[in-house]
This record gives structure tokens, C-alpha cells and sequence, in this order.
């Protein structure tokens, strides 16, 4: 269908900001397209998030007429022919068109062009070769309308080199087939991929985190993980034995609470069973300290949550805190196996919601009325308190805190021999 021209229903086409930067950039012998996913996701009838804008305009020209227009330019990448456009709010990335000279990995020679068919076979994948007017016509030069139709992510050109260019495109490839591929990736590509591997080491640990956490959340991730695991290249990325079953289960999990995927959640079920692991992935995909947290709590004891009553579920809870307590009792009933009473898990994982743990109610100063000083006995003998709350069950009369606390500062003399 290569050089097939469609019509896109996009109303942002003719309304708003994405409508006025076309208009500013169109004309006087220049032409201006969205290209990408923009394109793919309209013709998907998916929501639209980045529009991003391909340009025969040098530069130069893009900045002046965003001037004379009143329109912020931001230089985001010049060298490479990016002006950001800012618009009512919106960020449009304005790049002109580019071909490559020489091609050596990422760092392929390119030089500024005005040619349409050349830029988009310079892309990644067919499905985002399109490019589409202000008037709604999509230009198909690589065979993407035949593959968005088919649901089928393809490399344009020849996939090894596709690859060599950047070897995050093979995370890529399932990240997109896990968004919009139907059926097992295409067998080319996927061949490819794994022939590739190797390159995965040479990718930074921010780009390949960008790519896995978006692959987690995708509404195919589970096929595209189980692809990379039988490819052999799931270990090159995570460093150590993945878990498709349990992410599997974690998927089936959400589904069944009504819960939204999450990235980090679904990462733990697939790659964490222990605390070690959670190190080891903070290293090989440089997480941030909030995701590091996470999947560290989430590898600690989990399987201690499996046959918990009532009190100590609470005590958990009190511990742990609703997000972590969450987290853990979401991988702990991912790994109980299909012989678990998923009731048990339902109703332990809603605990959050029928029942609030009170504050710890006795303070520094019920000691210092003992006579501690301030100090680390002071601690000691407040965490010896809290404890025996927490084994009360959380009593809050008086009278009973008075007694731990008498109990408390016993057991505090007994033990340091006061």
C-alpha cells in the first residue's frame, strides 16, 4: 500500500493549537505534516498524546516565522533541526526534514532535506512512518497503513540495520507490539531483535528504564515479555530469572480489583522475589529512590502475608503504611498460586478501606514522667511501648495505656538493669 493516501478523522487538525502551528508553518513555499505516533494513534481511533511536526522549513525559518507570530521557540535541539514550539499550553517538537549521509549507530551523519519518502524511511517502525497533513491526508511511503490495518509492528527497511542505528529500537519493538501488535511479533523483526541482543549492553540504564516501564503497563505486556524471555533477551535486560507467571498472575490480579496497571507493581511480579532483586534492578535500570523503595518493600517477607488474621493483617497494615502494604499483599496474592482462595487476598487487600490505623498515642513525654531523659533510651523504650500496642490491638482507653506504659519502662529496666 506504499504510497497510498487516506483520510484521518482528527479534529485537532482544524481546531487549536496543533491547527495554528501547521497554518504558521505551512505555506510560502514550505510544507509541514504531524509524523509518528500521533498519526498512528488517529488512524487507531487511540488517545493522542505528543504531536510531533516534520517540517521542510530550516530551522531558521521555523524560529522566525514563531517569532513574527508571537509563538515561544525553544532551540530544544537545533543541531539536529528540533525547535519546541510552546502554544496555549501545548509543546509541539518542530524537526526538519532530515536524510541520513552516513549511518554509524546513534551517531549517524544526517543533513537537513525536503524530501518526504526519504525521511520516513529513515524511521523506526512502519506504523510510525506516516505522515499527515493539515487537510487530514495520511502519506504512506513504507507500508505502515497495511500494518496499523494488520496490527503489526514492522521495521522499515532492513531490521539488522534498523537496529544497529539504536539498539533501544529492540525494546522498542516490543514496547510497540505490546501496545498496538495483535498475535506473536513479526518473525523478522523478532529474529532481528535477538540476533541484536548483544547490543542492549552498549544502552544507558535511563533509556532502557523509560522503554521497560512503559512495556509494563501496555495492554500486550505479557506476550512481549514472554517473547524476550524465550529470545533470551529478558536476562540481558534485567540481569537475573524474570517471572512471566507471576506478572501473569499481577495482570489477572488487577484486573479482577478493578485496579489500574501499574509500572512498578508489575515489574516486582515479574522480576522480584526477594529484596535482592530490588537492588539489583535499581542498578541495571537506574530507577528513581521513590521506585526503588517500592520494589524493595515489596520483596521483603512477602510470603508472610499468605494466612493472616484479622490482627495481624492490621498490624501489617500499621507497619507498612496502605501504599507499601498494598504493594506487598498485590505480589504476595500474584504468587499464591492458582490453589489460593482469591476471597482471602480480596478482602485482606481491602483492608485500607474498612479500617484506618489510629496514631500511636503514647508520647516522648509519658516517659521522660517515668524518668528517661531524652535520649536513646528514650527511643528504646518508646518502640517497647508501640510494640505492646500493637500486640493489644490498638487499645486507646487510658487505663490500658497507662499499664503499657508502666510495662514498658519495666521491661526496659529489666533487660538494662536499671
Amino acid at each position: 500500500m506504499t504510497g497510498a493516501v487516506v483520510r484521518a478523522d482528527a479534529p485537532w487538525l482544524h481546531d487549536g493549537p496543533a491547527a495554528k502551528v501547521l497554518a504558521l508553518l505551512n505555506g510560502g513555499g514550505e510544507e509541514a505534516r504531524v509524523v509518528g505516533g500521533a498519526v498512528r494513534n488517529a488512524l487507531l481511533r487511540l488517545p493522542i498524546g505528543d504531536i510531533d511536526i516534520a517540517t521542510t522549513a530550516l530551522p531558521n525559518e521555523v524560529v522566525r516565522r514563531a517569532k513574527a507570530a508571537g509563538i515561544k521557540a525553544v532551540p530544544t535541539g537545533i543541531e539536529h533541526g528540533t525547535i519546541t514550539l510552546v502554544l496555549e499550553g501545548h509543546g509541539f517538537e518542530v524537526t526538519t526534514l532530515r536524510e541520513d549521509v552516513e549511518t554509524f549507530g546513534r551517531k549517524a551523519k544526517v543533513a537537513f532535506g525536503r524530501d518526504w519518502v526519504r525521511d520516513a524511511q529513515r524511521r523506526d517502525f512502519t506504523v510510525n512512518g506516516l505522515s499527515l497533513s493539515a487537510d487530514g491526508a495520511v502519506h504512506d511511503y513504507v507500508g505502515g497503513l497495511d500494518d496499523i490495518a494488520a496490527r503489526r509492528v514492522r521495521f522499515i527497511g532492513d531490521p539488522d540495520q534498523r537496529i544497529a542505528e539504536d539498539y533501544l529500537r529492540i525494546l522498542r519493538f516490543f514496547r510497540i507490539h505490546a501496545a498496538y501488535g495483535a498475535g506473536a511479533p513479526e518473525r523478522d523483526g523478532l529474529l532481528a531483535c535477538i540476533r541484536g541482543g548483544g547490543g542492549l549492553a552498549t544502552l544507558s540504564a535511563e533509556r532502557v528504564r523509560m522503554e521497560i516501564l512503559k512495556l509494563m503497563v501496555a495492554d500486550g505486556a505479557l506476550a512481549s515479555v514472554v517473547a524476550m524471555a524465550d529470545g533470551g533477551l529478558l536476562l540481558k535486560v534485567l540481569g537475573g530469572v524474570s517471572y512471566p507467571g507471576t506478572l501473569a498472575a499481577m495482570i489477572a490480579a488487577e484486573a479482577a480489583l478493578g485496579l489500574p496497571a501499574d509500572p512498578v507493581r508489575r515489574l516486582g511480579a515479574l522480576a522480584v522475589a526477594v529484596t535482592e532483586d530490588a537492588k539489583r534492578l535499581t542498578q541495571r535500570l537506574r530507577l528513581s529512590n521513590a521506585e526503588t523503595k517500592r520494589l524493595d518493600s515489596m520483596g521483603h517477607r512477602w510470603w508472610r502475608l499468605a494466612a493472616m488474621d484479622e490482627a495481624t493483617a492490621r498490624r501489617r497494615l500499621y507497619r507498612l503504611g496502605e501504599a507499601r502494604f498494598h504493594d506487598r499483599m498485590m505480589l504476595a496474592f500474584a504468587r499464591a498460586g492458582s490453589r489460593a482462595d482469591p476471597s482471602y487476598w480480596r478482602e485482606k487487600i481491602a483492608l485500607p478501606q474498612r479500617w484506618r490505623a489510629p496514631v500511636f498515642p503514647l508520647k516522648a513525654a509519658d516517659f521522660i514522667a517515668r524518668g528517661f531523659a531524652a535520649g536513646p533510651a528514650l527511643g528504646h523504650v518508646l518502640t517497647l511501648a508501640e510494640d505492646a500496642w500493637l500486640a493489644a490491638d490498638f487499645p486507646l482507653d487510658a487505663a490500658r495505656l497507662q499499664a503499657i506504659a508502666d510495662q514498658a519502662a519495666a521491661r526496659f529496666a529489666k533487660d538494662h538493669l536499671v
